[in-house]
């Protein structure tokens, strides 16, 4: 008997095993409960009890031990043990500002150890199973603050619904507009996963620090929200106004103009910053172009500040690209691109995807001049955030005259002064050009060799004022050959050196340091591509 015992004990619980003995004992008469407890060897007690259970004939409850059995909860040992646990969770609001873990990771072990240490005896289970008694749960962080709220958010959302429901009743294009998070090509970690055989993921970079001169894929986004279709065009230089539109006609062209053969109007949603931000002078003149171009009435109107998720494209496409090249290194434009195009959703949205490898400088101004020229019309309703451009064509800024000029030789051509180039409008280089000016006559050069002395007055020296300011910003801003502009300006050899040496020191005492573009023009072919010119000849 005790060895049938010592075999099926081990497979039953506490309560199967107290009534298998006290059958036993039941079996073997008078004194079979000291009998089976010396050969089984557990208590008498045990043996007894388990007989008197199987006497009473109870019906089966599923329990091993009676209500209220067992080692009480800690929680009812030790009162204190939950109100000192609260008191490590919840500093601010148990009044304890000063808690030991105020900033150290609240995990079970760490609460279990300092609950230990204040005299709370208690293990990292049993601090677990107290937190979700207390209705507590791990929890991320919650994206819900957004900040300062602009007292007519809630309605400029309504006037961008009612305006979006007017154009779309009409048949009207509406489309929302975007910048997606730049991205560095090479082969580096993407967030996500995807199925590949155990063991044997795609292998990337060990860190995310970009490698030096490292390419950058744009994607800029058009969303139709009437037919769930994205046109996004992957740029590989700046993310400018310029390119935000140039985007946009491509779009209209491509798709747009198809769709909507009848298109008299465009309504165009944006966040508020950005390259299509409503503060960016660039972005509406160049709108007024592509208006004037194309013949639609062209209306913006721009989330609040702060509210740009709210942007149809953001959940409509942008999340859907994400999913879609999760796990999956961007090693090259070519990647990008053709992964954007194939995203697909099962409720019909598809998208177009082409690079973009054109240069698109950034620092371009516009002047109040040009400003005033553009045909806009703010609305009545927040006429910074919601506004029309009418399709005609914009106010040309005039080019400065050779009076305006502080040299009557100037020698530089007159397409180098180009805005592209110069990163200024005409009217805003001649501005700089009269604060250059003003500098020296405050500031006259001194020298102390007299036979070496180039006293560089505003009317002296093989180059004008004018022209010495010139070659420096471009000399600045796309790291041009001196040599080139030499043979550009038809000057000696050592003027364009000179003007450099000069006028760079007085931009950074005037703090209009003349800022690099994102790729460089060293020669003469080079500067003239840019602003679509065949020949470089003066």
């Amino acid at each position: 008997m005790a060895v049938q015992l010592g075999k099926l004990l081990p497979h039953l619980d506490e309560r199967q095993r107290r009534l298998a003995l006290g059958a036993a004992a039941g079996v073997l008469g008078h004194g079979g409960v000291r009998i089976v407890a010396r050969a089984v060897g557990v208590a008498e007690s045990t043996v007894s009890r388990g007989a008197g259970e199987l006497d009473r004939g109870p019906e089966p409850s599923g329990r091993v031990r009676a209500v209220g059995a067992g080692r009480k909860r800690l929680a009812d040992t030790d009162p204190g043990l939950v109100p000192a646990l609260l008191s490590l969770i919840e500093p601010d609001q148990r009044g304890d500002p000063e808690s030991p873990l105020r900033w150290t990771v609240k995990s079970t072990r760490n609460l279990a150890a300092e609950l230990t240490r204040q005299g709370h005896r208690v293990g990292h289970d049993t601090v677990a199973t107290l937190l979700k008694t207390e209705g507590f749960s791990l929890q991320g962080t919650s994206r819900t603050t957004e900040g300062a709220r602009h007292p007519d958010r809630d309605a400029q959302f309504h006037y961008i619904n009612d305006r979006i429901k007017e154009y779309t009743a009409a048949g009207q294009p509406v489309i929302s507009v975007d910048t997606k998070k730049k991205e560095v090509l090479g082969n580096y970690a993407v967030a996500g996963a995807e199925w590949h055989r155990s063991g044997q993921p795609v292998q990337v970079r060990a860190h995310d620090f970009p490698e030096k001169d490292a390419q950058k894929a744009v994607p800029y986004g058009i969303y139709d929200l009437a037919a769930d279709a994205g046109w996004v065009s992957v740029g590989c230089d700046g993310d400018t106004a310029a390119f935000a539109v140039a985007t946009l006609r491509r779009w209209w062209n491509g798709e747009g103009r198809h769709r909507y053969p009848r298109a008299r109007r465009l309504l165009i949603t944006a966040d508020a910053g950005g390259s299509n931000g409503y503060r960016v002078r660039a972005w509406k003149k160049e709108l007024a172009a592509f208006a004037h171009s194309t013949g639609l009435e062209v209306t913006v109107c721009h989330f609040p500040p702060g509210t740009s998720k709210w942007n149809k494209i953001e959940h409509r496409l942008f999340s859907r690209i994400s999913t879609n090249w999760r796990g999956r290194p961007l090693t090259s434009h070519e990647v990008v691109v053709n992964t954007i195009g194939a995203t697909r959703t099962r409720t019909g949205l598809t998208v177009h995807a082409e690079l973009d490898s054109a240069a698109y400088p950034t620092g371009i101004t516009v002047s109040d001049e040009v400003m005033a020229a553009l045909p806009l019309t703010a609305h009545d309703w927040h006429g910074t955030w919601n506004y029309t451009l009418r399709p005609e064509p914009p106010t040309p800024a005039p080019l400065p005259r050779r009076d305006d000029r502080t040299q009557p030789d100037d020698r530089a051509p007159d397409w180098l002064h180009h805005p592209t180039l110069t990163g200024l409008e005409h009217a805003a280089f001649t501005e700089l050009l009269a604060t250059v000016e003003q500098y020296l006559l405050d500031h006259p050069p001194i020298s102390l060799h007299h036979k070496r002395a180039r006293h560089r007055t505003l009317r002296r020296g093989p180059l004008s004022l004018s022209d010495r300011l010139l070659v420096t910003v471009i000399r600045h801003r796309w790291k041009t050959q001196i040599r080139v502009l030499t043979a550009l300006l038809g000057s000696p050899a050592a003027a364009v050196g000179d003007a450099l040496h000069e006028i760079t020191p007085i931009l950074e005492a005037l703090e209009r340091r003349v800022r690099s573009a994102p790729i460089t023009a060293p020669t003469a072919k080079d500067l003239a591509s840019l602003i679509g010119k065949t020949s470089t000849k003066p």
